[in-house]
């Protein structure tokens, strides 16, 4: 599926004698995959929030200098692609809010050459600092919150809408974790949240834990994270997730959990199917694991005969080793990906852009030449990437291309923090099986069941939010409803 943006990344690390904004760099570089666009670290000491973020990738953001000046024993991290605000400085994360005094202007600087800012707030004007995973899909109760305490959210993402209204309660003598608790129903939708003000650390979900959020425990102090593939490479140790609707305080008295509202486990299974790295583990499973039993579950579904199985990669490797071995059919690397091709500030020359996906994917020719090929993918979201790459294969000298896809047809927008397209572009909504295998060109289509995709995790149905192939969205989409159709 190269056609979704990819959510974003949280991480935050609390610790006296860590070097956590160094931490919270390589815990940002491990949570890569899920935002490309800009990056932001901010770091407290007890008394003041200094914070560096940037348009780009975690390396481009940030360097030894840089990072050196980040000062503290409390961090927080986030990579950000955009779902809410559109692709902007402004809008990059973390944010922060004015405690004592409000500041406007602390989170809207003028972009500067090399698409980064440098903030910090003292101990005078007091300040908090929040990262977001996830989408509001309504912001309605809480602009009327905003607009009563004199702030204008017209140029606001939901991010900075809700940064600001926490720190908006904090003015009125409530402590951080009191005036997240109080804010809290107002933030109608999914949020994987970590905040910071100069000595705390706090991390909470929404009731469904739609957006995945980890605990682990490092040299005495702890780490939070999106995902627990950010905790090996700095050499935390997995506690526990973050259940949904709870809490967690972390300061100078150690960790306190409270459960603020009542759990209703929603988590997305599009984590499952696309976006969380493949080493990392959900709800107790392994992301691996369950993809190549995605594979499994195909290979009894439609057993093809064929002389090759190729994954797209990178997210659909493990789901076509699961079917190459349920089948004995010999798996091949056959498309190779340009893993540097990321976001660049550099425009592409127009015969360059022309090429579409042959700039990111090639074919190895030996791999498929007179041979009856299954490619496999995640997913098909508006069918572009997928009919060039069936295009490919049969200049490549491909014989047959069955097309298989380790998921249902996606027939609906995501409202909590995926960038999907409207439904009109969703090629699983417009067309039927039968069409979308005419429009990619290929031999055959197969997607897996829905039952398939559920019986592959292992986690029951109820467990899940899976409203992009059922149209189900457990929180309240409220006015957006009305951009969708039911029953395509």
């Amino acid at each position: 599926m190269r056609t979704i943006g990819e959510k974003c990344a949280v991480f935050g690390v609390y610790g006296k004698g860590l070097d956590v904004a160094r931490i919270t760099f390589f815990g940002l570089f491990a949570l890569q995959h899920r935002g490309q666009e800009s990056s932001g670290i901010a770091t407290a000491d007890g008394k003041t929030i200094t914070l560096h973020k940037g348009m780009g990738l975690v390396s481009q953001v940030f360097n030894d200098e840089l990072i050196g000046g980040l000062k503290g024993h409390i961090a927080i991290g986030h990579n950000r692609y955009s779902t809410t605000g559109g692709s902007k400085l402004k809008h990059s994360q973390p944010m922060l809010g004015a405690t004592l005094v409000h500041k406007v202007s602390y989170d809207d600087p003028r972009p500067s050459l090399n698409d980064s800012v440098s903030l910090s707030s003292g101990p005078d004007d007091g300040a908090i600092a929040l990262a977001h995973n996830g989408n509001l899909p309504t912001t309605h109760e809480l602009a009327q919150f905003l607009r009563s305490k004199d702030i204008e959210p017209t140029e606001f993402s939901d991010s900075r809408m809700m940064v600001e209204a926490i720190a908006a309660r904090m003015r009125e003598g409530i402590d951080l974790a009191g005036a997240i608790k109080d804010m809290y129903p107002l933030f109608t939708g999914a949020f994987s949240l970590v905040i910071m003000s100069q000595d705390k650390l706090i991390a909470v979900r929404d009731h469904c834990g739609i957006r995945p959020l980890a605990l682990a425990r490092l040299n005495g102090g702890y780490v939070v994270a999106s995902e627990t593939c950010a905790f090996a490479p700095i050499g935390a140790e997995f506690e526990r997730e973050i259940q949904p609707g709870e809490l967690i305080v972390i300061d100078e008295q150690g960790i306190r959990s409270e459960q603020i509202v009542k759990p209703d486990p929603k988590l997305d299974i599009f984590e499952f199917v696309y976006f969380a790295r493949p080493d990392s583990e959900l709800l107790g499973k392994s992301v691996y694991e369950v993809r190549r039993n995605f594979g499994v579950e195909l290979a009894k579904e439609y057993p093809l005969k064929a002389d090759v199985v190729i994954p797209v990669p990178e997210t659909a490797v493990a789901s076509a080793i699961g079917y190459a071995q349920a089948l004995g059919i010999p798996f091949e690397m056959g498309l190779t990906k340009n893993r540097y091709i990321h976001r660049t500030f550099i425009t592409p020359e127009q015969h360059v852009r022309e090429q579409g996906v042959r700039a990111k994917l090639s074919v190895l020719p030996s791999a498929v030449r007179g041979k009856r090929v299954v490619v496999f993918d995640d997913s098909i979201v508006r069918g572009t990437t997928s009919r060039q790459i069936v295009k490919m294969l049969f200049e490549a000298g491909a014989k047959e291309v069955h097309f298989l896809v380790a998921s249902p047809p996606v027939k609906y927008p995501d409202f909590y923090g995926i960038d999907t397209p409207k439904q009109e572009s969703l090629i699983g909504a417009m067309k039927s099986v039968e069409e979308t295998q005419k429009y990619l060109g290929a031999t055959s289509l197969h997607y897996l069941s829905y039952e398939g995709m559920i019986r592959a995790t292992g986690i029951p149905e109820d467990q899940f939010c899976t409203s992009c192939f059922t149209g189900m969205y457990p929180i309240d989409i409220k006015e957006r409803a009305k951009e969708i159709q039911m029953d395509v």
